[in-house]
Formats: C-alpha cells, sequence, structure tokens
C-alpha cells in the first residue's frame, strides 16, 4: 500500500476543510498561502512620511482649495474624526532600493472611504479601508521598480464614513460621532506568482464546494485543490510555480459549447443617496469609477455599466478630467452608459408625467455626451414595477428591461427570468431578471452556478445576465473578482461567461429564444410595503411639486407663445432644473422614505426651493398671460378671478381672505350675516360654479348670494349624533367622530352597512422582520388598537360649507384633529387632517367600511389605473395586503362605488368591502427622526353612480389635488381677459385627460401637449387651442417624430384648427405643435 496516497474521497468534509483553511486569513497564515502574498513591506519615515490638513465641519473642499492649507504631520494609529469630516493627506514616499525589479503599491487603509490624487490634482483611484469583502487599500505605484526610483508625492482624500455610511444603521444614527483609525501607510511588494496561485484556489475551492458533490467535476477540483496544498511550501518560492501547474491543468478543461451562456458586466449600483447625504455620492461616483477606468486598462475584456444620467453630471461638474477619461472609455466599448433616466428612481410613487422627466432628462444627457441613448432600462434595486412602464420605456426609445428585485420576495417567488413584460396599454418590453439574484456578484463559482440552477426560463433561452462587483455604497468590482472571471469563463463545471454590454445578451435573446412567456401587468414588489407611506411630509412635498410644475409650465407656455407680441421667455432652464430636483429626489431610497435623516434635511431645503420658484414661475407667467388685468397690486384689485388649470367644467368654493372680500364688496359685507364666514380663519366663502377648463372666470362678491341657494350644506346635532346634509347626501356620524350613515339621496343608498362603521382610526404594532422604515409585515395586522375621537364640535354651519371638528387622541404623545366638511354643490366629503406624532414603530390607518360587493378594487397608477383583489384566495391575492396608488382608491359594484381621495398618501389596503389608507408609520431606522412632529393632510369620501369606469373619479381625484387659482384683477381690463377662450379645450372623451403642455426642448417654436386614456377604453377626442400652430404631430417621449408607416391617426377638422386624436386603453400620446 501507498503511504502517501489521498484517501479524500473517503473524507471529503477533512480534505475540504483542510484546503478552505490554506487559503484563508486564519490562525494558519503564517505557513498557508497568505504567508508569501508579499515579498516585501516597510513603513514609516524615511520611506512614508505623512502629513494631514483637516477641512472644517462636514465641508468637502475640492483639490485645488485643500492642497493650498497647512499640513500637519501625521502618522499610522492615529484617530480621525468625527463622521462626515474630510482629512486630506500629502503622503511621501520613497521606495527603497531592496524592491528593485518588483511591483510596488501603496497600502492606505483608513477604515473608511477616500481617494487618491496626483500630485497635478488628477483623480487616480477610490480606496476602501477596513474588512470585509469590499476592502482595497492597494494603490499600484510601479510594476518594476529601478534601483534608485524617485520620491513621489501624491495625496489621499480621507471621507470619514464608510462605504455603508456610519456603521450599524438599524442599531445607531448616522449623525452620531465615530472616529476612524489609520491602520497602514506602507509601501510593499506583492508577489505576483502567490497572488495568481491564491485567484487560482479561490475558484478551485468553491468550485469543490458548490458543484453537485456526486459529480465527477466536483471531486476533479478537490483533487486539485489538495493537490496544489501537497505542492506548497512557504519557504520555497518555486513551490509556488509547482502548484500554479496542477491549477493549469484544471482550468485546461473547457466548457462545452452546449453550456449556459453567462453574458457578465461590471456595475457598482451607487445609491444615489441612501446612508449618506447627496454630497458623499458626489465624492462616492468619483472614487467608484476612476477605479475602474484602472482596471480597464490593466484588463481588456473588462466591461463595466453605470447608469444615473444625475451621477454623470455631477462628475462632469466637479471632475470634468475624469469624465473626459469616461468619455473615452465609453466610446471604446468598456465604459457603458446604461438607464436612460436622470436617477434609478422609484417607479410606485413618482407620477407619470414625473416618469416620462426621468427618461426625457437622461436620455437627452446620454445621447448629448455619450452619442446615442440607452436601450436598456435599468433598474436593479427599486421596490416595484408600475404597469405603465413597459409603454413609457418604448415611447422612451428603449425596449429592454432589466433588474432582479422580485427576487425578494417575501411569499411568492416570481415565475419568470426572461419574459415579455406587457403594460396596461399592451406594449411590451423584453425584460430579464437576474438568475444569480443580485446586481452586486463578487465573482464567485456558486453565483455562476445559480445563474444555471435558478433561471427559470431556460427551456427557452440559454442566456442570462450577471452583474458583478460592489454596490450600494459604489465600490465597484475589484481586481480579484476580475482575476477569478478570467479563470471562469470557460471552464468545464461551470456556464461559459463572456464579459459584454447588456443589449448584447438581449440581442442574443431576440434573436435565438424559441418563445417566451409573458408577464401582463404590475410586477408587484412583495416587501417594502411601508415605503408607500414613510417620510409623510417628502411625499406630500413631491406632489406639491408635481402639480406646481404642471401649473408652471402650462402657464409659462401659452405666456411666451399665446400673444403675439408677448415678451414673457419661457424659463426653460429654471423649469429644468427644478424638474431635475424633482427627479433627483424621487430616486429609490429618497421618496420612498428609507433614506438617513440628512438626506431629508437635504431634499426639505429643495422641496422649498421647488416649490418658492415654481410659484413665482406661475404668477409671473399669469401676469404675462392676463397682463394689465391681474393686480400687480392685490391692494388695488376691484375683484376676484379663479383660474380652472384642469382640462374640464369644475364648480367649487373658494375662501377669500376678509379683508380682500371688504375690499370687493364694501367693509360692512363681512359682518352683514349675509355672508358665510369660515370658522378656523375668518375667511369668506363663496360658490363659483361652471369654471370652464383652461379659463378664467370672475367670482362674484354678491352679498345676497346666500339667500339663493337652493339647497344649502348644513350641521344638526342631536344628542350625540352629528348630521353633515346637502342636496346630494346625508352623513351621520357618532359621539366618537365615526361614519354611522352615509346616504346618498340621488340613488337613494345607504352605504355604511348596519353595525359597521367609517373614518376609523386604527393603530397598529408596525414592527417589520428586517427593514424596518421599509417594510409593514401582513402580521402587523393581527395586532390593532381602534382610536375613537373624544371631542366633536360643530365648526361651520353652512349654508355653503358645513363642517364639525373631531379631536382623537392616539396616545400620551400623539394627537389627531381634523375638520369634516360638506359643500353645498358636491357629494364630495372632505376630511382635512392635523397630526401631532410621536410614535414608536406604530402605523396609523384610516378605515371605511361599505355595502358594496366586489372582487376587485381599482387604484391608480401612472396614466391609468391597476385593479387588484379584495379577498386572500391565493398567496399572490394575500401578498397584496397593502398596495400603492396615487390620488384615489374606489370599490364600485354594477351601478355603483365610492372612491377614496387623497392629496399625498400612497399606501392602501382593501379587504372585503372595507377600504383603508395608511396615513403615518413611525419607523427607527436609518432615520430615527422619521415622520416625528406635525403633519397636515386631507383626504376624502366620493360616492358616484356607476361603476369606476362610467364615473368621474380620475377627474374628481384632480381636481381634489388641483385648487382653482385665485387672481385679483382690476377694472377696465378684467373684461377682456375674462372674455378669453380657453387655452385648450378636450372633448368629445370624457376619459382622455390632458396632463401636460410644455415648450419643445429643442425649437423655440413649438410646443408638446401630453394626453392620456384614463380609464381603460377606446376614445377619439377633439382637441383645440388657442395658442396659434401650422403643423402638429405625434412624437415620443423625447419629443422625436413618431412614424410607423402608417400615420400617427391624428385628423385636422374641416375649416377648423381643431384636432381628432385617436386613443386605445390607458395610451399616452404627446403631440407637438409647431408655430
Amino acid at each position: 500500500m501507498q503511504r502517501h496516497m489521498s484517501y479524500l474521497q473517503k473524507h471529503p468534509g477533512i480534505t475540504r476543510s483542510r484546503v478552505n483553511n490554506f487559503v484563508n486569513d486564519n490562525q494558519w497564515k503564517d505557513v498557508n498561502i497568505q504567508a508569501v502574498l508579499y515579498d516585501l513591506k516597510v513603513g514609516g519615515k524615511p520611506h512614508v512620511q505623512l502629513e494631514v490638513w483637516s477641512a472644517p465641519g462636514q465641508s468637502r473642499p475640492p483639490f485645488a482649495h485643500a492642497v493650498k492649507q497647512e499640513f500637519k504631520t501625521a502618522k499610522v494609529g492615529q484617530m480621525f474624526g468625527p463622521s462626515w469630516t474630510t482629512h486630506w493627506f500629502r503622503v511621501t514616499v520613497k521606495i527603497p532600493e531592496q524592491f528593485e525589479g518588483k511591483p510596488v503599491q501603496f497600502l492606505f487603509d483608513s477604515n473608511s472611504e477616500a481617494m487618491v490624487w496626483s500630485a497635478d490634482g488628477e483623480p487616480i483611484m477610490g480606496l476602501t479601508g477596513g474588512g470585509g469583502g469590499e476592502r482595497h487599500v492597494d494603490y499600484a505605484l510601479t510594476p518594476c521598480a529601478t534601483a534608485s526610483e524617485p520620491t513621489r508625492m501624491f495625496y489621499v482624500e480621507v471621507a470619514c464614513n464608510g462605504l455603508f455610511g456610519n456603521g450599524d444603521y438599524h442599531q445607531h444614527p448616522q449623525d452620531r460621532d465615530i472616529y476612524y483609525r489609520l491602520s497602514s501607510a506602507e509601501l510593499a511588494a506583492p508577489n505576483l506568482s502567490a497572488w495568481a496561485l491564491y485567484h487560482d484556489l479561490e475558484v478551485i475551492v468553491e468550485m469543490a464546494g458548490r458543484l453537485p458533490q456526486d459529480s465527477p467535476r466536483a471531486w476533479q477540483a478537490l483533487t486539485a485543490a489538495n493537490d496544489i496544498v501537497n505542492a506548497f511550501e512557504h519557504t520555497d518560492p518555486s513551490s509556488v510555480d509547482r502548484a500554479r501547474t496542477v491549477a493549469d491543468q484544471f482550468f485546461a478543461v473547457e466548457s462545452s459549447s452546449a453550456s449556459h451562456q453567462v453574458y457578465a458586466i461590471g456595475n457598482c449600483h451607487i445609491d444615489t443617496a441612501w446612508l449618506w447625504p447627496y454630497a458623499e455620492t458626489r465624492r462616492k461616483t468619483a472614487r467608484s469609477w476612476s477605479t475602474q477606468l484602472q482596471l480597464m486598462d490593466q484588463y481588456p475584456e473588462y466591461r463595466f455599466a453605470a447608469s444615473q444620467a444625475q451621477q454623470f453630471a455631477w462628475l462632469q461638474q466637479d471632475y470634468p478630467t475624469l469624465f473626459q477619461r469616461i468619455q473615452a472609455k465609453a466610446q471604446s466599448g468598456q465604459f457603458v452608459p446604461i438607464g436612460g433616466t436622470w436617477v434609478e428612481m422609484d417607479c410606485n410613487l413618482p407620477s407619470g408625467e414625473s416618469l416620462v422627466r426621468q427618461f426625457l432628462l437622461g436620455q437627452r444627457f446620454f445621447k448629448k455626451h455619450f452619442g446615442h441613448a440607452c436601450e436598456v432600462f435599468w433598474l436593479p434595486d427599486t421596490f416595484g414595477y408600475s404597469s405603465q412602464l413597459p409603454q413609457i420605456v418604448r415611447l422612451a426609445g428603449a425596449k429592454y428591461f432589466f433588474t432582479q428585485k422580485l427576487s425578494w420576495n417575501n411569499i411568492n417567488k416570481f415565475p419568470n427570468t426572461t419574459f415579455r413584460w406587457i403594460g396596461l396599454d399592451g406594449s411590451s418590453v423584453l425584460t430579464h431578471m437576474a438568475p444569480a439574484e443580485t446586481y452586486s456578484a463578487q465573482c464567485r463559482p456558486g453565483e455562476l452556478i445559480n445563474s444555471v440552477k435558478k433561471h427559470k426560463d431556460v427551456a427557452y433561452t440559454n442566456e442570462s445576465l450577471y452583474l458583478y462587483g460592489n454596490g450600494d455604497g459604489g465600490g465597484g468590482p475589484l481586481r480579484a473578482m476580475l482575476e477569478r472571471m478570467r479563470r471562469m469563463s470557460n471552464v468545464d463545471g461551470l456556464p461559459r461567461v463572456k464579459q459584454a454590454h447588456p443589449s448584447e445578451f438581449y440581442k442574443k435573446v431576440e434573436s435565438s429564444a424559441r418563445e417566451l412567456v409573458a408577464w401582463k401587468g404590475e410586477l408587484y414588489f412583495e416587501l417594502h410595503r411601508g415605503t408607500y407611506t414613510s417620510q409623510s411630509n417628502n411625499k406630500l412635498w413631491n406632489r406639491q411639486s408635481e402639480f406646481l410644475l404642471r401649473d408652471a409650465e402650462l402657464l409659462s407656455t401659452v405666456a411666451s407663445l399665446g400673444a403675439e407680441h408677448s415678451d414673457f421667455a419661457y424659463p426653460k432652464e429654471e423649469l429644468t432644473r427644478l424638474w431635475k430636483l424633482v427627479c433627483l429626489n424621487q430616486f429609490h431610497d429618497v421618496v420612498p422614505g428609507s433614506a438617513i435623516n440628512m438626506v431629508y434635511r437635504d431634499s426639505d431645503k429643495m422641496y422649498q426651493d421647488i416649490i418658492l420658484s415654481a410659484q413665482s414661475i406661475r404668477q409671473s407667467a399669469l401676469a404675462s398671460v392676463y397682463g394689465a388685468a391681474v393686480a400687480g397690486n392685490p391692494a388695488q384689485a376691484s375683484s376676484l378671478a379663479v383660474l380652472n388649470t384642469t382640462g374640464w367644467v369644475r364648480s367649487d368654493i373658494v375662501a377669500i381672505p376678509a379683508s380682500q372680500y371688504a375690499q370687493f364688496a364694501g367693509a360692512a359685507a363681512v359682518d352683514s350675516g349675509r355672508v358665510q364666514v369660515r370658522q378656523s380663519d375668518g375667511a369668506v366663502l363663496v360658490p363659483v360654479a361652471n369654471v370652464p377648463g383652461f379659463a378664467l372666470q370672475q367670482v362674484g362678491v354678491d352679498t345676497d348670494a346666500l339667500r339663493t341657494v337652493e339647497h344649502p350644506a348644513s350641521v344638526t346635532q342631536v344628542g350625540d349624533t352629528y348630521v353633515l346634509e346637502n342636496r346630494f347626501v346625508c352623513v351621520q356620524f357618532n359621539g366618537s367622530g365615526r361614519i354611522t350613515s352615509f346616504y346618498d339621496k340621488r340613488e337613494k343608498r345607504e352605504l355604511v352597512p348596519a353595525g359597521a362603521a367609517g373614518n376609523v382610526f386604527e393603530l397598529y404594532d408596525d414592527v417589520p422582520g428586517y427593514w424596518d422604515a421599509w417594510d409593514i409585515e401582513i402580521y402587523s395586522q393581527e395586532k390593532c388598537t381602534e382610536l375613537p375621537g373624544t371631542v366633536v364640535v360643530v365648526v361651520d354651519e353652512g349654508p355653503l360649507v358645513a363642517s364639525i371638528s373631531v379631536r382623537v387622541p392616539i396616545s400620551d404623545g400623539s394627537e389627531l384633529t381634523q375638520t369634516i366638511s360638506l359643500a353645498e354643490h358636491s357629494p364630495r366629503l372632505d376630511f382635512a387632517c392635523d397630526v401631532d406624532w410621536h410614535e414608536n414603530r406604530k402605523c396609523l390607518k384610516v378605515a371605511f367600511t361599505w355595502d358594496i360587493y366586489s372582487d376587485m378594487a381599482t387604484y391608480e397608477t401612472q396614466y391609468g389605473v391597476v385593479q387588484r383583489p379584495t379577498h386572500r384566495n391565493t398567496s399572490w391575492d394575500m401578498a397584496k395586503f397593502e398596495v400603492c396608488g396615487h390620488k384615489f382608491a374606489d370599490l364600485s359594484e354594477f351601478g355603483y362605488g365610492v372612491a377614496l381621495l387623497n392629496d399625498c398618501k400612497y399606501g392602501h389596503s382593501t379587504l372585503g368591502n372595507t377600504m383603508a389608507l395608511s396615513l403615518l408609520r413611525a419607523p427607527k431606522a436609518p432615520d430615527e427622526h422619521c415622520d416625528m412632529g406635525r403633519h397636515k393632510f386631507r383626504y376624502a369620501l366620493y360616492p358616484h353612480a356607476g361603476t369606476f369606469s362610467e364615473s368621474n373619479v380620475v377627474q374628481e381625484a384632480y381636481q381634489f389635488n388641483t385648487p382653482l387659482l385665485e387672481l385679483p384683477i382690476s377694472d377696465p381690463f378684467a373684461s377682456s381677459v375674462l372674455k378669453l377662450r380657453p387655452f385648450f379645450s378636450v372633448s368629445g372623451a370624457r376619459n382622455v385627460v390632458l396632463d401636460a403642455v410644455k415648450r419643445a426642448e429643442d425649437d423655440e417654436r413649438s410646443f408638446v401637449v401630453r394626453l392620456y386614456e384614463a380609464y381603460g377604453g377606446h376614445a377619439r377626442a377633439l382637441l383645440t387651442s388657442r395658442l396659434p400652430f401650422s403643423r402638429v404631430c405625434k412624437v415620443n417621449l423625447l419629443e422625436e417624430p413618431m412614424d410607423d408607416g402608417n400615420g400617427d391617426g391624428i385628423e385636422w377638422l374641416k375649416h377648423s384648427t381643431a384636432l381628432e386624436v385617436p386613443f386605445k386603453p390607458f395610451e399616452v400620446v404627446s403631440l407637438r405643435f409647431t408655430l
């Protein structure tokens, strides 16, 4: 018998332990492969000299400023901080003679992020200190040192934060003070052969562990790894080459031509803000991408993809030479701009027009700076995907979609990998979800094995995408990953791997797939349902910004084109700037509410900027459109007009400040008793009826108007019962402020079942399994406390508006007060809430139970609606216990329905006949102050005859979010402007909504009108405009003419400037008009 024979097949577990111990940095590192990775290391003077300048506060000064400051001596072991501060090191190194003939690296570990700069101010590469797979602390000084190397001087910019912010965000606030230790600053000569053997072993050892254990190839891998250990002797340098021969023989066995083909692309998915503020992202981008440029020079086959035009724009502004180097690498095909959007945005909460602007801003940037638009819509980490995305993607010049996020589903496994995703209107995009189920793979054999094992459509297509590189906090692929990738590219036991542009993968699938399955409708994410509600004020300002910019663009377009001699200059640059801010804050960790507190302090300022600037633009445009009729000084106005910026006729009640009303009707009018004065603020309420869409109408101030209110709104109290009533409805409340009866007089129908109630406030325990700000879990519904009102007070007694006030204690530290109002002209019941919120992991909802039976509820989404089940028959139904809706949710049966409207809420649930709206949450991570404090928001009930498709719920919800604009006007000019025709008119199709009007991007003589079909049916809408135009054509979202060879279907009516525009269900139509 052979004494030294291996019996590893009889004890594979022991052998696997042996080879793992040989590779790892552990107690055996003095005798295993770790012992020979470096030939030499030296530190300290005279070889390494360190000096430092610490920037004041949390400032992030540029290179040119930093290098002019006074530097002080620094040393290894010194602590730097606190968190979010910046420290510039001036490093002087002298490579000693004993390094001659060897490659030399500078190892700098600040246990934080850092950037190496050349002495003349060129960003060279990023560094990531500390432990873990993200560690990258080596900066190559020379590939082969000479005996007399010159003294080198360079800078290292140290940021006192880690790749993932400031410590464990689940446990600690991110604005706490942490100090970071400079662990190393030394010269090292790596043993390249030993490193090569190390990378050989990383692959072979993992193949031995991850391949099927009964497969011959797994045994071959284990045998090869064991033979390498036997061949190695740490005291004999030549043993490394002998061991490498064993590895070479293993890798020489190639993969079969029939093997699965992986298309690999490096990336570093930098969250534009998350556990760090926007300002740090600007530096993360430079650190990460400069590192990748170095790797591209060393690995010609390497391809790297980066998305988010905003990050490119920041880089161009802050690091112009680095941006130019990226452009050159993009030209050569190694650096791949991808995605087509301004940021990787949330796809649940933004409006349809916001999603359009993401693509318009993003694609235009990529076309301008890289010569082409992006074909692949790239969203690896967003929390669900709206059913209108396929149409928007196609209209934005892309045709492919990539994500992997649905692999995180916590109830059902999504059944497809490569498939055709069909949207709300029938548009489709070729979609792929990486079967490795990550966008930050580490180039490990197990991940490639999963690319086959977890591919759910491998019967139809034998290809998949594979994204690798450290992500979220940036970093990207490391040299070790690329070394492993080279070894895995064509080796038996693993799929074949090719570094490639993602478009190459999609084109291959298009050309070779036998057939592909289809998925219709939204890609609902079964996790992170709390992001519909967290950071309530942020969501409010997002909604307000979207509507303000709509008005500002509409009125600016009219002002700049609507008059022959208008001197109004369309504020294109400012509007673009504001849209960029809106789109920036719609990043998928900001508007969803899952970022740290620092981010929201920044976004608060941005929203204030957006709102103030948009209001100013709107006011300037109004003054230009209506000229001298608009009183520059409200104190000089003679009357009041209202502007309806929706596209349909509407009636409403306007509130005029008492002093202004007295100015119009006389001082005695306010106190005459012949007008209704709102109790909350003393404003005079005045009715306005039938205001045309996109038109101005004067408000009457007849002091006898109340006498002519035929069907007044009223409030009565009998004991603990309060009744709000008008000609449409009669609503009863009990002493707790809950609705016990909601009677529709027109339909003679009671809406509240016996024993049920509406306006029921519910407080839920809200402790998710892991992701605090992100998740509401299904078990939260098991633990709920109903919150009764304790004080109900009559406020306004009519006849125009009747209202009551309800006080609802929530806890010792929190309280809600709401005013419930019913106006004389509408069946809509409004609820205005003022909440002082100081809870810990609680969720506040309001619920309404109706005598309506339907298996489906309808929720507004971008440019349309989506229906979801009201039951939990299957696990897929159950998973949708909390869903996203925009301005409304609707529950309808044949002949009747009720809509629940809102002005800033997005979290909904409907189970059976009970509708609920999520109002507030109180998570403590990553923002320990999330939603603490004061909140004001509104919701409303809107009963309607007919099903949802037969109603005007879309229009009513639009009006709830778009109040009439009040304009003080002056005689004698008022009469002329009041006679002006509407700016636009849409008729003949009540299911068509005119959503946006803007100037064209590249043609000052053109403007764009965007409309959509809102209810799910065909239509032919008649569109007219007061603005002059001679030509019109249908365009895509990039404002490029659409020519499918069949014409655009638009018909000019004879002897008029009216257009008849056809619509398919949920179709978005953009028209470019040219003067």
